[in-house]
């Protein structure tokens, strides 16, 4: 497959990268400035463009099979996930090509909660609710998205750590997942796993999944 990669630098983009080029694929990643070091395999094609601007989007993607954004804004600039999602959806509108998303955990049911997401249940740390919040606009924007968009929105666990690759997870829709012991986590190469999975097996079309241990 043809996959292209907006945010390959970042976190969890470079495990996307990594675990669509161990499978295989052709990756494209996604630069906004070409002069930065970026560290990126030599089997990777660089592009350069910027999420935010649906003509680069469509430019970018046209011939591709799926675009993968992992894109992250730094602290203080959280409302810059929207801009970018708009570009994303407005530029890929139409295409054919499948648009699927890294986004948080912060709107995920709380089990047995009563409706309570994530974000609102009680002791949920303030220095991360700023891009809590702003995911769950990213996810609103997903949910609004017109017929001709096809879209998968993949919301990590509560933890989410770069880790070891094992395979091993579950997944699940709008919900949580916890362990017995309450814990939910799932290691970054895990969560690119479950990403390659959705890409290669579609099973969440326009909708939003989770994976966790």
């Amino acid at each position: 497959m043809r996959i292209t990669v907006f945010g390959a630098t970042g976190n969890v983009g470079r495990r996307v990268v990594a675990e669509a080029l161990s499978r295989g694929h052709h990756v494209t990643a996604v630069v906004r400035d070409p002069a930065k070091p970026h560290d990126l395999p030599s089997a990777v094609t660089l592009v350069v463009g910027d999420a935010r601007t649906p003509e680069d989007v469509a430019r970018i993607a046209a011939g591709q099979d799926v675009v993968v954004t992992a894109t992250r804004p730094v602290p203080g600039s959280e409302h810059e996930l929207a801009i970018a999602t708009k570009g994303l959806l407005a530029g890929i509108a139409g295409t054919g090509v499948r648009l699927l998303a890294v986004g948080g955990a912060g709107s995920l049911l709380v089990p047995g909660g009563g409706g309570t997401t994530l974000v609102d249940s009680p002791g949920f740390p303030d220095a991360i609710r700023p891009i809590a919040l702003a995911c769950g606009e990213q996810l609103d924007l997903y949910r609004a998205a017109g017929p001709d968009t096809d879209w998968t929105y993949l919301s990590p666990a509560a933890l989410l750590e770069p880790g070891v690759r094992t395979g091993r997870f579950r997944t699940g829709r709008d919900e949580l997942l916890v362990d017995a012991d309450g814990t939910s986590a799932i290691s970054m190469e895990d969560l690119a796993v479950a990403l390659l999975d959705e890409t290669e097996r579609p099973a969440h079309r326009r909708s939003r999944f989770t994976a966790a241990y």
